[in-house]
């Protein structure tokens, strides 16, 4: 009876050894910014939309002295010329929406830049996760950067070095 009840202990304990899960943690903002190649294509971008954000706000200051000197003259101006001017304005500010949209809107072209650049960085870390992953048996790997909520982490599943390793970056 002694026995039974050890073998059936020994066995229920072995079987939750073996479901257990095994997981770690990594910080991808950490790797990334540890990354000379990330750090270059992010000041490639900054810099894109910096002269972007110029050329869009002299376009402003240009429509903003428009319809300042409209609406000085308007009272002088007739109804063709008034029409007319008025028409000016409208489409100077629609090429001026447009081109904010074309630069910075969804699919815009920084988007555009942003997974030429970006995108093939985020798939080597990717792939250097999913690498450490299989190595090591783990079946959770946690992103503490973004997205869930870490409260607490045991330093030693902290695995972002390894990663960062794992790419050859020091």
């Amino acid at each position: 009876m002694k026995k039974l009840f050890l073998l059936s202990a020994f066995s229920l304990l072995m079987v939750s050894f073996s479901f257990a899960q095994r997981y770690a943690i990594i910080d991808t903002k950490y790797i990334l910014d540890k990354m000379p190649d990330y750090v270059q294509a992010q000041k490639q971008l900054d810099d894109l939309a910096s002269n972007w954000q110029k050329e869009i706000d002299g376009l402003q200051v240009e429509l903003d002295k428009m319809y300042k000197d409209f609406d000085a003259e308007q009272v002088m101006l007739s109804d063709d010329l008034k029409k007319k001017r008025e028409d000016q304005l409208f489409i100077k500010e629609k090429n001026l929406r447009d081109l904010q949209r074309r630069r910075f809107g969804f699919e815009g072209d920084l988007f555009k830049k942003r997974q030429e650049l970006i995108k093939p960085i985020q798939d080597k870390v990717y792939n250097a996760v999913q690498k450490l992953a299989v190595a090591r048996g783990y079946d959770f790997i946690l992103d503490k950067s973004e997205g869930i909520t870490v409260i607490f982490a045991d330093p030693k599943l902290e695995k972002s070095d390894d990663i960062l390793k794992e790419l050859g970056v020091k």
